[in-house]
């Protein structure tokens, strides 16, 4: 790319000098050297406006300018929050292990006690219905990263691709995902 836009710059440069007669075209070497003064125009300081005035035209055509037009022009799909929702997932559960095993490592010197044991002890003195829900919250992020990757998997192999069954597995996973979520919460 940088090649590219170096070559370009040359070549528009090139083009630009007096002397480009003789790097032109056969075509061109029958014309006048004059013909290549025609495509130079030089900026004269009363036609160019100020620093200020560009700066005012940059800040109205932002101000016109959406944000994100895709989300205006297309219909929204499937694929799109399957997508959004298996990053978000990845990232909650790799920065909540994160924080639990820094936590682990910390709580000692700070007379916590974060151990699997007291965990589950003041877990289960909580009402069953925020047990229930809150192991619900817990499990659907994995449920949901794992059954999605499962579905990565299974398109690195090049099938189940179209856009059919690409719509029809994710909807699958979605609904797959919510059950599983709700069955290890009443585990």
């Amino acid at each position: 790319m940088l090649a590219q836009q170096i070559a370009q710059q040359s070549l528009r440069r090139l083009a630009t000098q007096t002397n480009a007669s003789l790097f032109a075209a056969p075509a061109m070497l029958g014309a006048s050297r004059n013909a290549f003064d025609v495509q130079r125009r030089l900026a004269t300081a009363a036609a160019t406006p100020s620093q200020q005035a560009n700066h005012d035209i940059l800040v109205k055509q932002r101000l016109n300018r959406p944000v994100a037009p895709h989300l205006t022009i297309y219909r929204p799909q499937v694929t799109w929050y399957l997508s959004a929702l298996n990053r978000i997932t990845g990232c909650v559960l790799s920065g909540g292990f994160y924080a639990y095993g820094a936590l682990y490592l910390i709580a000692p010197t700070l007379g916590w006690h974060v151990e699997s044991s007291v965990l589950a002890a003041s877990f289960a003195a909580w009402p069953a219905f925020l047990a229930i829900t809150t192991k619900a919250l817990v499990a659907f992020p994995f449920t949901f990263h794992c059954l999605n990757g499962l579905r990565h998997l299974t398109w690195d192999t090049a099938s189940m691709i179209t856009n059919k069954q690409v719509t029809t597995t994710g909807w699958a996973v979605v609904y797959a995902s919510i059950a599983s979520a709700v069955g290890l919460a009443f585990l």
